[in-house]
């Protein structure tokens, strides 16, 4: 089986689930195309959709589109392990979270606010797949510059950066690239699904 980049899908699940979740991956090899802004905000209304304690919404995207004003202070905030793909993709988000939420009339720390957001991103990618884009999520780039650089509030939290864009459609890949591009593999269920609670440990 193939996807849309004609790349090799060799993921199984272990119990029956929609292919949305398998067939989403996080390429590192993209064709330069540049995101159109409409196909962004249609990834973005998927995260709104997303569920957030006291329906809080603590998510922020902020982004830049290649070739624009904004893209070379987001770029520069990657490492340069992650710059070396990222130049190739079509648009750059940062996503922050709100670590306050309103209650009545009363704004209270928000426990959940990262989970929130993370909610948000997994809509955010699952919607660009659907789209035929990838987003590829970095822990690597300068989260205390970006506070400043992308003029993040008090009471937000900078939680990740993505890259946004086409992938390489596999036939055109190095040898040494499809190697890279290849699926992975996840922990089985029983590594962190346990009934009842933690397992009891010896001695």
């Amino acid at each position: 089986m193939t996807d849309a980049t004609t790349r090799p899908i060799t993921r199984t699940p272990d119990h029956a689930i929609d292919p949305i979740f398998t067939e989403r991956w996080s390429p590192r090899a993209f064709t330069g195309e540049a995101v159109p802004e409409a196909e962004l905000l249609r990834m973005f209304e998927a995260a709104r959709w997303s569920p957030s304690a006291y329906n809080s919404q603590p998510w922020r995207f902020l982004y830049a589109l290649r070739d624009t004003p904004e893209w070379q202070p987001l770029f520069d905030l990657l490492v340069p392990g992650n710059q070396k793909w990222a130049k190739d993709t079509g648009a750059l988000v940062v996503l922050v979270s709100n670590t306050r939420m309103k209650v009545g009339d009363e704004f209270k720390p928000s426990t959940s606010h990262s989970l929130d957001a993370g909610a948000a991103s997994l809509a955010f990618a699952l919607q660009a797949n659907r789209q035929g884009w990838h987003v590829h999520g970095m822990t690597g780039f300068d989260r205390e510059r970006a506070v400043t650089v992308l003029n993040v509030p008090e009471h937000h939290r900078v939680e990740a950066a993505y890259g946004v864009g086409r992938a390489t459609p596999w036939a055109q890949l190095t040898e040494e690239q499809q190697a890279k591009e290849r699926p992975n593999a996840r922990r089985p269920i029983t590594d962190f699904a346990f009934r009842g609670g933690f397992p009891q440990r010896e001695g």
